[in-house]
């Protein structure tokens, strides 16, 4: 009997001690909680310091997500034209009916062209109709390149990323209704900081790619050639022509007597005296 009752209270003395330990017993870190959560996956970039969500584990597109593929179209024309301003005008026709805008106009002209060069975005879904309305008239591009780029992946996956990091920052809003002092706080908000900025990111690339899908590219280019005139010229003129090359002649021979006057009159001394010296001897 005296056995039981001494177990009895030594069970009782450890039970006390282990209700009288600290509070750290119930603290809890940011790494453990984060763990316990699934999101221990996630790594610090060595470098920049930033919160890297696991890659998404490659599915193959099924049907549905096929259908609604993230294709990016682009267009290169180049073609000659007999007239500009009827070009650009039509061109400006075609983008006004399709819902389009100039992006950018610029227009200049080199020894042998006038050009013109224009930016134009059009919805994805009128993409061909612009193609064929500006086509209309062109006897033959000097170029004309049509792309397609599929980005659909990547758009998944910055979703998948975008929805992991979304998920991550939640976590951490509930630790920091938790958070027992100012050291924590701190912690859990310098994390929530970086999360934030991924996900600015991710945002903002998505946010281009989809206006990239949702409206196509055409960069165009028309010129007009510079044709050279030759004007013939009458017997008229250049018997006009001959005469004033005669007068200039004459009067640059007078011009260049009067700028070697000095050697005309030396030489015309050394004459003389000469011619005087002769007669002189003769006699």
């Amino acid at each position: 009997m005296r056995l039981l009752l001494l177990n009895v209270c030594l069970v009782l003395f450890i039970s006390c001690e282990h209700s009288q330990s600290p509070d750290d017993s119930n603290a809890y870190n940011i790494e453990e909680v984060a763990a316990d959560a699934g999101f221990m996956s996630y790594t610090e970039d060595a470098e920049t310091g930033e919160l890297n969500a696991p890659p998404p584990v490659p599915k193959k597109l099924n049907d549905a997500e096929t259908a609604n593929a993230k294709i990016i179209k682009t267009a290169n024309l180049r073609f000659e034209t007999s007239d500009l301003e009827k070009t650009q005008a039509q061109i400006m026709g075609v983008i006004q009916r399709y819902n389009g805008y100039v992006q950018s106009d610029n227009a200049g002209k080199n020894y042998t062209q006038h050009y013109h060069n224009l930016i134009l975005r059009v919805p994805t879904k009128n993409f061909q109709d612009v193609l064929d309305g500006i086509a209309k008239g062109v006897t033959q591009f000097d170029e004309k390149t049509i792309s397609q780029q599929d980005v659909t992946e990547e758009f998944i996956d910055i979703q998948a990323r975008l929805k992991a990091k979304r998920a991550l920052e939640d976590r951490y809003l509930s630790l920091l209704v938790k958070a027992k002092n100012v050291k924590e706080m701190l912690e859990i908000e310098r994390e929530l900081s970086k999360i934030r900025e991924q996900i600015e990111r991710a945002e903002g690339r998505l946010k281009y790619l989809g206006n990239k899908v949702s409206m196509s590219t055409l960069h165009i280019q028309f010129y007009k050639t510079i044709v050279e005139t030759k004007t013939g010229v009458s017997y008229g003129n250049k018997l006009t022509n001959a005469l004033k090359n005669g007068w200039n002649g004459i009067t640059s021979f007078f011009i260049g007597l009067v700028s070697v006057w000095p050697f005309i009159i030396l030489v015309i001394l050394s004459v003389a005296i000469l011619r005087r010296y002769a007669i002189k001897r003769k006699q």
